[in-house]
């Protein structure tokens, strides 16, 4: 029960959250990549259409057989889990959450002390969860890091819990 991470506070619902389950989450990040790109925010619908229609174009060219390439991503992807270093957004457990009229700040509760953010800000944290495909146990259950990526050499480690106020 140490991994599970409270979320209180002017919130319409207090949940909880498993780290240990986010790598098999779709919205994971690399976090070797994800501050060094040009962190361009896209459209969720933009997005789905990209896929829909590569995946169209796929069928069209090669039959709605697998080819061996398939096989192949799908072996390069599980390669990948098992060795990369992967954080997850925090704005859609926050909206989850669903914060109060009133609330204004998250407080980032960890047993080095608390920090405090602007709704604006907490929803650009990324929580780091795994490095080097190994969950984070020592320092862990999770990292925050800024959106910015302004603490990514330093994040605020051994996060206990998110307090919206």
């Amino acid at each position: 029960m140490e991994n599970i991470i409270a979320f209180k506070g002017n919130v319409k619902y207090k949940i909880t959250l498993d780290p240990g389950v986010w790598i098999f989450d779709d919205r994971r990040v690399d976090l070797t990549t994800y501050f060094i790109q040009e962190n361009l925010r896209k459209n969720e619908l933009e997005e789905y259409t990209k896929a829909v229609s590569k995946h169209w174009d796929r069928e069209i060219m090669e039959g709605a057989v697998f080819p061996p390439t398939l096989k192949t991503e799908k072996k390069y992807e599980k390669e990948k889990v098992l060795t990369g270093t992967f954080g997850i957004p925090f704005k859609p457990f926050l909206m989850n959450a669903e914060p109060e009229e009133k609330a204004e700040f998250v407080v980032i509760e960890s047993e080095y002390g608390e920090t405090r953010l602007s709704l604006s800000e907490a929803e650009e944290l990324i929580l780091g969860f795994s490095k080097d495909g190994k969950p984070l146990k020592e320092d862990g259950p999770v990292h925050a890091y800024f959106g910015d990526g302004s603490n990514q050499n330093s994040p605020i480690k051994r996060v206990k819990g998110f307090r919206v106020e």
